[in-house]
């Protein structure tokens, strides 16, 4: 069975306290509707805190404010919020 190395990682850090806790983001910019690689993305980050007690923090990037649409925004907490 192949290794979890993103696991292996995080017990390494925590087991010599290179860190307190495990704290994760998912940053999307809201210039457009998530896909795949987005949910792949939310579940990897959301599910790694959950898992180790930790925290993930959804935080929009506003790197292109001028394709940027709060219907965006209300869509990707809804997609989120969905994914659990």
């Amino acid at each position: 069975m192949p290794s979890n190395f993103i696991k292996e990682i995080i017990n390494d850090d925590l087991s010599k306290a290179k860190y307190k806790k495990v704290h994760t983001r998912f940053p999307p910019e809201p210039n457009g509707y998530l896909h795949i690689g987005h949910a792949k993305s939310i579940c990897l980050n959301f599910g790694l805190a959950k898992e180790y007690n930790g925290l993930c923090n959804l935080r929009f990037d506003d790197t292109n404010p001028a394709t940027e649409d709060v219907e965006y925004v209300d869509s990707i907490m809804e997609d989120v919020h969905w994914l659990g």
